[in-house]
């Protein structure tokens, strides 16, 4: 009797409550326009990552943007601080900077439409999904059913990111060309291989096949859904970005242990150790790996009709480049004038930076997107001969490839001097031709493999163009090769003793080395032999 006593009673309280509720019927339609008008005020204010995902699934919302990226003004001047702001974050790593970025120059909002563009707005969307920060675990994971949910948060709201950036980088790749699409995974390789080793290990997982497309895990779940499904449409174009290619993955794994780094060097041995065809490209991948240039001497300083540059926020922190930045002062200043007056900054070459106005030098650092100081730092002056060889000036490509030689101003890296040696040939320079002579006569550090045959055809281009140095050794050469043959037992002729010098200029008569006519031992100078062409 108590059982049912308590169920009527409780049968009276839902009737008494639905009774209020259609009595206040008519007040909640007279509230209801005042309701939606206050929600679409708030709503917007709240943040414009809300939306259905947010409003069903509290877990899954977009993190906060950093307090920095906000309050974008319509100025100029404040829009450019804040883009060079977020290019830095983005070139160091900060993976809330590269989503920015690449809203940013996705134009998502009307202030940013003087900034769209695609090409860049999928580089920072590609180098948003390849950064761990956006995917590492920052809690522990708890079993809930079929699938492994993070306990934190900020890990939901970080793949709520990363699955958006899946869905926008598609969405532009799939209306870009195929030359845009090169544009965006060569301007990605330049960004990681300036991050040193970090950056080459993230390029070697994303073309690994063992990783996700972009160096996630490969069990990543928004790697997992980027693949699609059946019923559900993956991100072809996003991953078809990078292919997956196992010797570019040893590769970049490779370059990451040319830079000293221990770890990446475990990683090189569990990728040669995961499979028998894998370790057998060692040989081939170190000699590809001694070619191996970055697909940009420095980022395009390319920019939208906003005029906001596409400045290069590299960090060229590390012994080895503050090193030889600090060297620039070695080089000549003739030489940076002349690359300024290619660029046609100046008037004309000046032998001294005094000579140069705040405004030319102004006009130099905002075409590189630097802070204009008025006054060139080692590294603008850097900056200067390599802007001027990239758009095709032969004396600043020959001075680019000694500089890279030499570890003057760039460290010293012998492909990218080989490549820039080669540059200044292709247009003539009897000077590249004469070092590419020797490049092919010693083969520095495996670059260029030794061809005398090739050094002979570079030293006579050389000679023929009025290069002294060539045209001397070419002299020698066709000495030797067209001397009578020698009568049975004759004893052969002295060799010539040359010294370090007569790599530069033919000796004079009245220089001439008595020691030449006479027969012995070398006496301090170097013997003429085949390999000293």
């Amino acid at each position: 009797m108590r059982e049912a006593g308590d169920a009527f009673a409780r049968l009276r309280t839902l009737r008494d409550a639905a009774g209020r509720l259609v009595a206040s019927r008519a007040f909640l339609l007279r509230r209801a326009p005042v309701g939606a008008l206050v929600a679409a005020v708030v709503i917007p204010l709240v943040g414009c990552d809300t939306g259905p995902n947010f409003w069903f699934n509290k877990r899954a919302s977009a993190c906060p943007r950093p307090q920095a990226a906000q309050g974008v003004s319509g100025q100029f001047n404040q829009q450019q601080q804040e883009i060079r702001s977020l290019r830095q974050g983005g070139f160091r790593g900060d993976f809330f900077a590269q989503l920015e970025l690449a809203r940013r120059y996705e134009g998502q909002r009307a202030v940013d439409k003087n900034l769209e563009d695609p090409v860049e707005a999928a580089v920072w969307y590609a180098m948003a999904l390849a950064n761990s920060g956006g995917y590492a675990p920052i809690a522990a994971y708890e079993r809930r059913g079929k699938e492994s949910r993070a306990v934190s948060r900020f890990d939901d709201c970080r793949a709520f990111e990363r699955r958006s950036a899946y869905g926008a980088l598609d969405r532009l790749l799939s209306r870009m060309s195929t030359e845009e699409r090169e544009k965006v995974r060569n301007r990605v390789i330049y960004i990681l291989s300036t991050q040193s080793a970090d950056g080459f290990r993230t390029l070697a997982r994303m073309h690994d096949g063992y990783f996700g497309p972009f160096g996630e895990p490969s069990d990543n779940l928004q790697a997992i859904e980027a693949y699609g499904k059946p019923s559900q449409p993956g991100a072809a174009a996003a991953l078809d970005l990078f292919r997956r290619n196992d010797v570019d993955a040893y590769l970049y794994n490779y370059l990451a242990v040319q830079t000293g780094d221990v770890s990446a060097y475990v990683m090189l041995k569990d990728f040669e150790r995961s499979s028998p065809q894998r370790a057998s490209y060692g040989s081939f991948v170190e000699t590809k790996a001694k070619r191996w240039i970055p697909p940009y001497e420095f980022y395009p300083p390319e920019s939208p009709d906003s005029g906001v540059p596409h400045s290069d926020e590299a960090d060229l922190s590390g012994e080895a480049r503050e090193s030889a930045l600090y060297r620039i002062a070695e080089l000549p200043f003739v030489h940076v004038g002349e690359s300024l007056s290619y660029l046609r900054l100046i008037p004309t070459a000046v032998l001294d930076e005094k000579m140069l106005s705040v405004t030319e030098v102004q006009t130099l650092q905002s075409m590189i997107g630097r802070p204009n100081t008025g006054r060139l730092s080692p590294i603008e002056k850097v900056r200067a001969v390599q802007y001027a060889a990239v758009n095709g000036s032969s004396k600043a490509q020959l001075v680019l490839a000694v500089m890279y030689s030499e570890g003057v101003g760039v460290p010293r890296d012998y492909a990218r001097a080989y490549h820039w040696y080669e540059e200044a040939e292709r247009q003539g320079s009897a000077e590249a031709k004469y070092a590419m002579s020797t490049f092919f006569s010693l083969g520095l550090q495996g670059v260029a493999d030794q061809d005398r045959a090739k050094a002979v055809v570079y030293q006579i281009d050389g000679a023929l163009a009025g290069f002294k140095p060539s045209a001397w050794r070419l002299q020698q050469l066709l000495a030797q090769v067209s001397r009578p043959p020698r009568a049975a037992g004759e004893r052969a002729p002295p060799r010539p003793i040359y010294g370090a010098d007569d790599y530069r200029a033919a000796p004079r008569a009245e220089d001439r080395d008595p020691r030449q006519d006479q027969p012995g031992s070398d006496r301090g100078g170097r013997p003429y032999n085949e390999g000293n062409y």
